[in-house]
């Protein structure tokens, strides 16, 4: 295992900013207000031959961290919570801000679980601004976790901010680092810092095939995705909340099965281009698509309660295009009733024809109803996704397609195929040697006939077709 750098502070002190530059790319969104990272996320740095996973986090406001943790009766996750407390060396703290909200709180409990999971922590604070009480409160709280922290001096763009951020001194967390997250300036230097320190050997494990099937979860916002996500991990990995929007970057976590391993990946809701209010949720939405294309297979969740809508289907064609696996879940079964449930799915059916090949699980994520079915759902998906089928096999099923209905007749000639192949799997990529291009309709008829043939019942196939003259 790798070691991890917890990038932790109060809001909007440019903790994303700094993250994107240590990573070399711009991997998280930034925007000039607060609140627009949410979950904690963990990417993968390289420096000097050193390599180690960083986590970005919300921002952290100290009252919501103390209040969510006098309210522990009411948290699911109560045993956990109280494990990271006892390892931070933190007593419950009756002190309650009223300003805060239960979104507060939740992000704020992401930092806390950043700093359990770290080896080293990186405090960031303003430098324009000076030292606030929360930058006090933080520290306070970061120091009794025991591991090596440095506090970075963010917005330092000039000697004269550089030489007022030595007034951090006064967290007791030894010399301030300043650096321009923005402009690059003493980022290496972080670095260099930071590599020195790592616990732990670099272990060069870049080489090795990552052999985890990435599953992606996608929707529209508050189908129950991160609730799902949660429930699968078994941990609260990812902040769940009634107000929609919540989830802002793609968040992953892979996990062993008794089948082999899975890396589950939690998107943001998707909205159509005209309902997204601002540049966040426009490249929050960028993002969650780039992460179904770098999928194997996606898990589509629809709200049971309103059924399958005219934007799921455009989002549903979007994913087929993609060429991966798919699995659709109908989330919130627990509240229909039964004859809800019959009209829900016979609707469903209807309306996604299209990708009739994928299979339908009716659950509940709040429950945990019928998640069982999706594990194995997902190795299946799996089996069908990188199936290579024996060329001879292959063409001895197209023959008999072709025997059993033949292509119609263009301009008094019959349409043939030669010979066909399969020239790739993830998906299975089969090309078809012709003497003229195939009718869609047939193309389609072939692709049931190989779904059928060779039990590809839950993955995308791809079809081409190659014009010989014979």
């Amino acid at each position: 295992m790798k070691n991890r750098v917890a990038v932790v502070g109060r809001p909007n002190v440019g903790k994303s900013t700094l993250v994107n530059r240590l990573v070399g790319k711009r991997e998280t969104i930034v925007e000039e207000k607060s609140g627009v990272t949410r979950d904690r996320r963990t990417l993968s740095v390289t420096w000097k031959d050193n390599a180690f996973e960083i986590i970005d986090t919300g921002g952290w406001t100290s009252y919501a961290a103390k209040k969510s943790r006098v309210s522990t009766k009411a948290n699911k996750f109560t045993k956990y919570d109280e494990a990271i407390d006892k390892s931070l060396g933190i007593k419950k703290d009756p002190i309650i801000n009223a300003n805060e909200t239960p979104l507060d709180e939740k992000i704020s409990r992401q930092s806390e679980m950043a700093i359990q999971e770290a080896d080293i922590i990186l405090l960031v604070v303003d430098s324009t601004t000076g030292v606030t009480q929360e930058d006090i409160d933080i520290a306070n709280i970061v120091k009794k976790s025991k591991k090596p922290t440095y506090v970075v001096c963010n917005k330092a763009d000039n000697d004269l901010v550089i030489s007022e951020s030595w007034e951090f001194l006064s967290l007791g967390l030894g010399d301030p680092y300043p650096v321009s997250a923005i402009h690059g300036i003493g980022t290496g230097d972080l670095l260099d810092v930071v590599v020195e320190n790592l616990p732990h050997e670099f272990e060069d494990n870049e080489s090795e095939t990552d052999s985890s099937f990435r599953v992606a979860i996608a929707g529209r916002p508050n189908v129950g995705k991160s609730t799902l996500f949660n429930k699968l991990i078994g941990s609260e990995r990812v902040i769940v909340h009634d107000m929609a929007g919540t989830t802002r970057d793609p968040v992953d976590t892979s996990i062993d099965t008794e089948f082999g391993t899975l890396t589950f990946v939690d998107t943001a809701g998707l909205k159509r281009q005209a309902r997204q209010s601002d540049a966040t949720e426009y490249y929050s939405s960028l993002r969650s698509f780039a992460a179904i294309d770098r999928a194997d297979c996606v898990l589509f969740m629809v709200d049971g309660e309103e059924g399958v809508t005219h934007f799921d289907m455009r989002l549903l064609e979007r994913i087929d295009a993609a060429g991966c696996a798919l699995v659709i879940l109908m989330n919130k079964w627990d509240l229909l009733d039964t004859d809800q449930r019959l009209e829900t799915l016979a609707k469903a059916k209807r309306e996604l024809g299209f990708v009739d090949y994928a299979p339908i699980v009716t659950l509940s994520a709040i429950t945990g109803r019928k998640l069982d079915k999706i594990i194995p759902a997902l190795f299946e998906a799996r089996d069908a996704y990188e199936q290579r089928i024996p060329t001879a096999e292959l063409n001895k099923v197209i023959h008999t397609a072709q025997i059993a209905h033949p292509h119609p007749m263009r301009r008094n000639k019959r349409v043939r195929i030669f010979y066909a192949t399969q020239g790739a799997s993830n998906p299975p990529t089969i090309t078809l040697f012709t003497s003229q291009a195939l009718d869609e309709s047939y193309m389609r008829y072939l692709e049931n006939v190989l779904r059928e043939s060779f039990n590809l019942g839950s993955t995308a196939i791809k079809l081409r077709f190659k014009r010989k003259s014979g």
